[in-house]
């Protein structure tokens, strides 16, 4: 089985920890197609911008009634922790940038954190001084984080230590609020660091009330687990609604998958306002708001008698918004099965492989939230036809975002409603700034692929040279001289099909599939 359709195969292993409440709901496709239809009066949806999602400042928190009368509850996108990139990927030696929900951020290793253990730390990403980004800066010496405009300086808990252009003597302007960065809850969970978008004081301990979702497999140590993370231009309901649909892997990735596609029996057991399980033959796929895809098993007796879990890969998947038309996917693979071998594979290797597979369906899905925005997600069942079990965990997706969010993102600031121009497809399947800068070990293995290549074109070049000094003295023999032009020759034809691999697996390759 390949990686591809070992994403919905039947998965094994423990829950995700910290369960959502469950409310016991049937959905089928046919059901939910009559609510939609069913629907009137009542709330009147927001519109939604051309990006997919509607502008708003804050979470919706509206009682207005449903249809039975009594008030919807609204999901809160503030009251959510989010991951910002697993740790492999985060130099401590320097600060990283992302947006996340239309926050600027930048994480930060503080190491004189917990007595000089250490600790990383998510502020705004804006200096107070003259609001440069602080993820261009640096952490300087003495461990303080430092913007590289004018020099100021801010410590873990966000408070500024030094400004160079104060007096020494003067007042310690320092020490003013306004010159403190905002900083947000944070916590390595996972080999993840997690963020909280909330940094107002109450929220300063709301790890002790909430935390991120957990997932067992990762950190146990019988499984080998490996994540990639990229950035992607379509947004965050057409991720999550990409992921959860497993009829897609035998055509949109064709090629990298058998074809052939066949029914499957999926049946929504549980929803709630935290998200929804979808039972299938031999296990679940879980969805728990608003980031995390998940495989469960529904094989307890195993666990119980303390057998060990039989071999298996699964996806674990988080989705990310990032802003309106963009999202962000950190994914990793945790197995229990040929954990020596996986742990030598060079990650590089494997990203390259994942890259193919995104690049294989992004443009279809950046067209399909285009073509949902020009009908209205509100409009979303007007306009998609899906008749079979196969599209059930899709509709319950949809369902979920229209009843608890308003078929719409409640981004943390004031976001545009229009969108963003449309993308070419070199665009939308770059690979070097959605992933490669942003991936240790890819940066590291492109970095060594082009010295490697500079070599061989030396290599190539030395040769020749060395062909035309010692022909007359050293290279007396047609076969010497053969022999040398021939290694000039693999020297260059190497340079040039390392050149070739490196465009496309680090920077931009087409998915044409009329072809695959």
């Amino acid at each position: 089985m390949s990686r591809i359709a070992s994403f919905y195969s039947p998965p094994q292993g423990g829950l995700i920890q910290q369960r959502p409440r469950r409310l016991p709901v049937s959905v089928t496709t046919a059901s939910l197609n009559s609510s939609w239809r069913r629907r009137r009066g009542g709330r009147r949806l927001l519109p939604v911008s051309p990006s997919g999602v509607a502008q708003h400042k804050a979470p919706l928190t509206s009682d207005a009634p449903s249809e039975s009368g009594e008030a919807e509850q609204q999901f809160d996108w503030l009251d959510q922790w989010y991951p910002f990139a697993p740790v492999c990927d985060l130099d401590p030696g320097a600060p990283h940038g992302k947006t996340v929900l239309g926050l600027s951020l930048v994480a930060w290793y503080d190491r004189r954190a917990t007595g000089g253990a250490g600790e990383w730390r998510v502020f705004d990403d804006a200096c107070p001084h003259r609001l440069a980004p602080l993820s261009e800066g640096r952490v300087d010496g003495k461990g303080r984080l430092q913007c590289v405009y004018h020099g100021w300086c801010f410590g873990g808990a966000g408070g500024c230590e030094f400004i160079p252009q104060a007096p020494a003597l003067g007042p310690a302007v320092h020490e003013s609020g306004r010159a403190r960065v905002g900083s947000y809850p944070c916590v390595v969970q996972n080999k993840l660091l997690w963020f909280y978008p909330r940094k107002e004081a109450e929220y300063k301990d709301v790890l002790r009330r909430k935390r991120p979702p957990y997932i067992p497999q990762i950190d146990d140590p019988s499984y080998f687990t490996e994540f990639g993370m990229r950035d992607l231009l379509y947004g965050y309901d057409v991720l999550v609604e990409n992921i959860i649909d497993p009829s897609h892997l035998p055509y949109a990735h064709k090629g990298l998958d058998e074809e052939g596609g066949v029914p499957m029996k999926a049946k929504i057991e549980q929803g709630s306002i935290e998200g929804f399980v979808s039972a299938m033959e031999g296990g679940n796929m879980r969805f728990q708001a608003p980031c995390t895809v998940h495989g469960t098993s529904t094989d307890k007796v195993a666990a119980a008698s303390g057998k060990a879990p039989p071999p298996h890969l699964r996806l674990v998947a988080f989705c990310i918004p990032v802003g309106p038309g963009r999202s962000r996917l950190i994914w990793g693979f945790p197995t229990n099965v040929g954990v020596g071998l996986a742990k030598i594979i060079p990650r590089w290797f494997n990203h390259v492989v994942m890259n193919s597979i995104i690049d294989s369906d992004a443009y279809l899905v950046h067209f399909q939230e285009r073509k949902y925005a020009a009908v209205g997600l509100h409009n979303w069942h007007k306009a998609s036809y899906v008749p079979t079990s196969s599209d059930s965990m899709i509709v319950a997706y949809r369902s979920w975002f229209r009843k608890y969010c308003r078929n719409q993102v409640g981004w943390a600031t004031p976001q545009s409603i229009h969108a963003p121009p449309t993308p070419t497809k070199q665009e939308v399947l770059e690979r070097y700034w959605s992933h490669v800068v942003q991936c240790t070990s890819c940066s590291a293995a492109l970095k060594a692929m082009k010295a490697l290549e500079v070599f061989l074109q030396v290599m190539s070049v030395a040769v020749v040279g060395f062909l035309a000094v010692t022909k007359e003295t050293l290279l007396r023999s047609a076969v010497q001289r053969a022999m040398v032009v021939s290694a000039a020759v693999l020297c260059f034809m190497a340079s040039r099909w390392l050149a070739d691999f490196i465009e496309k697996n680090f920077y931009f390759q087409d998915y044409v599939h009329a072809y695959r």
